[in-house]
Formats: structure tokens, sequence, C-alpha cells
């Protein structure tokens, strides 16, 4: 079986709605590493949360698919995606 190379990202996610960051913090920290994606969480509130994710794009991306249908108590409007410059190959 022949692995495929996949460079590494790195982005800002930021997540906006009604959100139970009390319940939705421990699971986007589940889910990111059930993705095997390395993530640092800086922000939190009622209605947004950021944090920093490092992987591959496509699992970037499950991330993001994954966060917008999220856990039953929370309502996601929103996630904005932004490139963070020094991101590694």
């Amino acid at each position: 079986m022949t692995e495929r190379h996949q460079s590494q990202s790195r982005e800002r996610m930021t997540i906006v709605g009604d959100l139970d960051a009390a319940s939705f913090v421990p699971w986007i920290r589940r889910h990111a590493a059930k993705l095997g994606l390395s993530q640092a969480i800086s922000h939190t509130s009622s209605d947004r949360i950021e944090l920093e994710i490092v992987g591959p794009m496509d699992l970037i991306d499950m991330m993001e698919m994954g966060c917008s249908l999220g856990p039953i108590d929370v309502w996601v409007e929103t996630i904005h995606r932004t490139p963070v410059e020094g991101a590694t190959d």
C-alpha cells in the first residue's frame, strides 16, 4: 500500500451561532482528535467559538462539516475560515 503525502494546512475557524460552549468545546476537541487534527481553542462564549486547527485540508473540511451539524444542543449559523500564515507542508 502506498502512502499519500498530504500537506498540512493551518486555519482559524470562527463558529458563530447559539452555542452551548460547555458542551460544544469538548465535542470539538473529541471530533478533531477523531480526525487526527491539532486544535487550539482561543475564545469561547455563548455565541462564538474561535479555534486554530492544523491538518490536511480535506480533514479540516470534514471538521467544518461536523461542526456545522454539531451536537443537538447547539445551533451553528456560520463558520468562517481564514488561512493562518506559516502553514507547514
